[in-house]
């Protein structure tokens, strides 16, 4: 299967194209997988130009159905893709005309390679919109699996990674489901901009053609057409947001993936992240290493830098189209693949994941953890804030002379530091009397997660 050697594009030109610049300028080798979207495209301005009357309607059928031969042979792995036609655009096109002739020469009336490849782009970044939404609700799904099995289970919170207080485990897997939400609300909010249709813009100045831009953007489904020419073919601005979604998302992703690489070291030993998900060491039998996270955690610099590849590519191009724009495929495409992967693991290895509630309990009671459930009980007995936080102070640095935690102190050594307190202080210093006594909305009490998860499962249905 072949597509005529000669460009499309060449007649201005008097001499052939050096065989390196061919290869050096062509995109054809990555930007292949746009084809889908392009044939659709395609068969939309086809479907229009025949409606106008540009084409006649048998015109039309035999563009649409040299389009779908097309498409076939590109499914099948039958197509010979050609770096002498430079892009998908040119190959999809020289192939339609050797299989249709003459009529294959009209499809191209009234738009350009700049509008048509700004159509195609926002194509596949709506159309991969759906399989990373589904792998991030996967992704929610199984944090709120875990949540809802380690409501009750106990673990140091940490601020600065030293012992702070008292949190559930469900409770910080919910910290988790919550950053995911924002990243869902930002996906949908990016794609109000995606979805305007840049169709019809032609090179830069719109055409001289009666074109019905409203039908294209139905066809394809469009919400929105873009206003102005020079600004369709040249705006990639939903390109860089869609990324700019992408690397908040990666960045969340990471810090989990911090915590879990924390979680499972020999000095934690909270969580274990299943053998599937870890590999040996090449000298130390005794390792297992959590490739995962630590992978996931260093893809993300990629996707930041794809980023800046986006903003620092778009920076000083003047208007319209130019072709340094050919460069903002690659990165947008990694990053795609990227999320899809990262995503899909994580969700993966979170409904594998083991949690060791009793090593996260005696984390827990080794930080004083309950030194602020101190405080407040004072509060309550009448003791200002400062002169309360003093007292518990003395009283923590008395536990760690004598090694004992707060909640093992006699009442006798207690009192020695406040007569305020009584013997209903034991009820505030366990782990499980902390965490119960944060029973409000947003608290890590296990009734509040609970009613949490319930309302998020509700939220993703």
């Amino acid at each position: 299967m072949t597509t005529p050697s000669k460009k499309l594009s060449s007649a201005r030109l008097t001499q052939p194209t050096n065989a390196f610049v061919e290869e050096f300028t062509a995109s054809v080798q990555f930007d292949q997988r746009l084809y889908q979207q392009d044939i659709n495209g395609s068969i939309a301005h086809a479907t229009m130009l025949s409606s106008v009357g540009i084409l006649s309607e048998a015109e039309r059928d035999q563009i649409i159905d040299g389009l779908n031969t097309i498409r076939g042979e590109i499914d099948n792995d039958q197509f010979e893709w050609s770096i002498a036609q430079e892009d998908v655009h040119m190959n999809i096109e020289a192939r339609l005309i050797s299989l249709i002739g003459e009529v294959g020469k009209k499809l191209h009336t009234g738009r350009s390679r700049n509008d048509q490849v700004a159509t195609d782009i926002r194509l596949y970044l709506r159309d991969m919109a759906s399989p990373i939404s589904e792998q991030l609700t996967r992704l929610q799904t199984a944090l709120l699996n875990v949540a809802e099995r380690e409501a009750d289970t106990i673990l140091p919170g940490f601020t600065h990674l030293q012992t702070a207080q008292p949190v559930t485990f469900g409770h910080h897997m919910m910290a988790w489901y919550e950053m995911l939400c924002r990243d869902a609300e930002r996906l949908e909010d990016c794609l109000k901009r995606i979805n305007t249709l840049p169709l019809g813009a032609a090179a830069l100045a719109g055409t001289t053609f009666a074109i019905d831009r409203e039908q294209t953007a139905e066809l394809l489904g469009f919400e929105r057409i873009c206003q102005n020419s020079l600004d369709a073919v040249s705006d990639r601005d939903f390109a860089i947001e869609f990324n700019s979604f992408a690397s908040l998302l990666m960045m969340h992703l990471s810090r989990f993936s911090e915590e879990l690489i924390i979680w499972s070291s020999a000095q934690f030993d909270f969580v274990d992240l299943g053998d599937a998900f870890c590999t040996g060491s090449s000298i130390m039998p005794q390792k297992k290493n959590p490739d995962v996270p630590e992978l996931i955690r260093g893809k993300t610099s990629r996707v930041y830098g794809n980023l800046f590849n986006l903003f620092t590519l778009m920076k000083n191009q003047p208007l319209a189209y130019n072709k340094d724009n050919q460069e903002d495929k690659e990165p947008l495409f990694d990053t795609i693949d990227t999320l899809l992967g990262s995503l899909r693991v994580y969700a993966d290895m979170m409904n594998a994941i083991t949690v060791k509630p009793d090593n996260m309990r005696q984390a827990a009671l080794r930080g004083y953890a309950t030194a602020t459930d101190l405080a407040d009980y004072l509060v309550r007995k009448g003791v200002a804030f400062r002169d309360a936080h003093e007292v518990v102070g003395l009283s923590v640095a008395y536990g760690i002379k004598h090694q004992k935690d707060l909640s093992e102190l006699s009442l006798a050594e207690l009192q020695s530091f406040s007569d305020h307190i009584t013997d209903d202080v034991f009820d505030v210093l366990t782990l499980e009397g902390s965490v119960a006594a944060r029973d409000h909305l947003g608290g890590t009490a296990p009734n509040q997660v609970r009613k949490a998860i319930k309302k998020a499962r509700q939220t993703l249905s």
